[in-house]
């Protein structure tokens, strides 16, 4: 099947990127610049691609961080917090309508490219902040996209109910290494601040991954 896919450079999108690799799919990557603070990302999507011989298309959309502004990040001034996910202080890294933002422009690429499949990478625990996460926000997507074009995509989210740690124990049967092939850290920094949502979730799933193996 050919199947766009959506890859940010962080732990989720990865894994997915080699999943689908693996179920002998033909894969274009597309990923986005938003202005958000942690680019870094779209350096490790960059080099997986190329390790991958996956083409990539990135989508400038630097434009936009003015009108998606209130969030830690793509607002300077709104620090990122810090704690797990769970805490309701981490809805502050919610980007206004960033999810249907970015299934709409890949949904249009798929459907001009004739694709089979558009893939997300969404999981189980991203329902509890994201509410472009859930499944009744993918399903009612998927049902606006076909609605909308002659070209019938399915949205495929394989990880849509399971945990960040089954995502990585996936990937490390995948033989993804997480550390040179991934960023999550949402500060911007050069290094991991090891504290953010997102650093101290891909800390608390690589080790709970790894004791599970």
């Amino acid at each position: 099947m050919k199947v766009i896919a959506l890859l940010s450079g962080g732990i989720d999108s990865t894994t997915l990127l080699y999943h689908l690799l693996a179920k002998k799919h033909k894969v274009i990557a597309v990923s986005f610049n938003y202005g958000q603070r942690h680019k870094k990302e779209l350096e490790y999507a960059k080099k997986v691609c190329q390790k991958l011989k996956v083409e990539q298309k990135v989508v400038n959309l630097s434009s936009l961080k003015e009108l998606l502004h209130g969030s830690a990040l793509t607002t300077p001034k709104v620090e990122v917090p810090a704690g797990h996910y769970t805490d309701a202080t981490m809805k502050a890294t919610v980007v206004p309508n960033r999810n249907m933002i970015f299934l709409s422009i890949a949904g249009g690429y798929a459907v001009a490219e004739k694709a089979d499949m558009l893939a997300i990478a969404v999981h189980a625990g991203d329902h509890p902040i994201y509410p472009d996460c859930r499944p009744q926000f993918i399903e009612s997507f998927l049902k606006a996209l076909n609605l909308g074009n002659y070209h019938q995509v399915k949205v495929y989210a394989p990880y849509l109910n399971k945990t960040k740690t089954e995502i990585v124990q996936e990937g490390l049967k995948l033989g993804i290494d997480y550390e040179k092939e991934t960023w999550s850290c949402y500060v911007g920094a050069k290094r991991p601040c090891g504290k953010c949502g997102t650093c101290v979730e891909r800390e608390e799933a690589l080790a709970l991954a790894k004791r599970g193996r």
